[in-house]
């Protein structure tokens, strides 16, 4: 196939190096000079470092000339940058189809991704999202990965999970557009509880309930939402939480580990030099919690952490001090 991955972040620039083995892939960069510079060292320094782009990868700073040729876009943005980029998408001569890998809401709206690509791409135009338990650096150096591909569109789902599946990247398809995406957005926000956890010396008991319980807490919304409850226990839901909770390049785990010593938001987030999804998704899965009526302690205790209403430790304190519930309820 020939692909256009549209944004060159650390995922996007992964997922086009992966791709690139099977695919003929365009890789648009929307920063001219970060552009000119990975040509001049065929490597994203800023992103990926130490990591080569292959030679057969093409960088191109238009992105009606990295879609003119393509049979599919693939938006590696953040879930900030998403509407503007389907936008560009659509403003195409001809329909795309497109997948997108950001996970989270949308601020302000509260929207996940599928439903702001439903009011930037004509009805007809098949579209999905790429998630699932997946590193940047990881899956750059070919390391074997798994993840999801999903689409309202069941076909769609499984003909583009064929065509990108791959000797080291995996690729399963599903239909449950919503619960896959529910589940990479609330994922990143739990992972901040289980840095703050293990920032504060808790261990690896705390942070099996805390992933435990967030799995409660993601099934819990996903289903008010009309996700089902597999899905949860697949690769976006409980793989992915999984990986984000525990993993040392999770970027949100980094953000509780910070917090919990003492660091603040804003030099946390200039020292990452990286989107951390959790930050910007918690405020809006907690209104979206209170107006399904899905309780959510662990989002709200994150959002009062990096609302600064609460300490890290106050916070857990919050959490450990509620009253016993039966475990498994709605």
């Amino acid at each position: 196939m020939k692909l256009a991955v549209l944004g060159a972040g650390a995922w996007g620039t992964a997922l086009a190096i992966s791709l690139g083995a099977r695919h003929e892939v365009t890789l648009w960069v929307r920063d001219p000079a970060q552009r000119a510079q990975m040509e001049a060292s065929r490597a994203n320094e800023r992103y990926l470092p130490g990591i080569s782009l292959p030679d057969s990868l093409h960088l191109t700073s238009d992105v009606y000339a990295a879609c003119a040729q393509s049979e599919l876009a693939i938006l590696g943005v953040t879930v900030a940058g998403l509407r503007l980029t389907l936008r560009e998408v659509a403003a195409l001569s001809r329909p795309l189809p497109a997948i997108w890998l950001c996970k989270g809401f949308e601020a302000g709206t509260s929207k996940l991704p599928h439903q702001v690509a439903a009011e930037e791409l004509q009805g007809e135009v098949p579209r999905g999202v790429l998630s699932g338990p997946s590193f940047a650096q990881e899956v750059a150096r070919g390391v074997p990965a798994a993840l999801t591909l999903a689409a309202s569109d069941a076909p769609f789902a499984a003909g583009t999970a064929r065509e990108l599946h791959s000797r080291r990247l995996r690729i399963y398809s599903s239909d449950d557009l919503t619960g896959v995406e529910v589940g990479a957005a609330v994922k990143n926000v739990i992972a901040i509880a289980a840095g703050i956890s293990d920032g504060l010396g808790f261990g690896e008991s705390a942070r099996a309930a805390l992933v435990t319980r967030g799995l409660a807490e993601m099934t819990r919304l996903g289903l008010r939402l009309g996700g089902r409850p597999e899905t949860f226990m697949g690769l976006s839901g409980v793989g992915d939480l999984i990986l984000t909770c525990t993993g040392g390049l999770s970027r949100n785990r980094q953000v509780g580990l910070r917090l919990a010593a003492g660091q603040s938001l804003p030099d946390i987030l200039k020292e990452l030099g990286h989107v951390a999804e959790g930050v910007h998704s918690a405020r809006e899965v907690l209104k979206l919690a209170q107006a399904v009526s899905a309780d959510m302690p662990i989002i709200s205790a994150v959002c009062g952490v990096l609302d600064r209403r609460l300490t890290a430790q106050a916070a857990v304190d919050e959490l450990l001090l509620r009253d016993p519930k039966p475990e498994h309820r709605a």
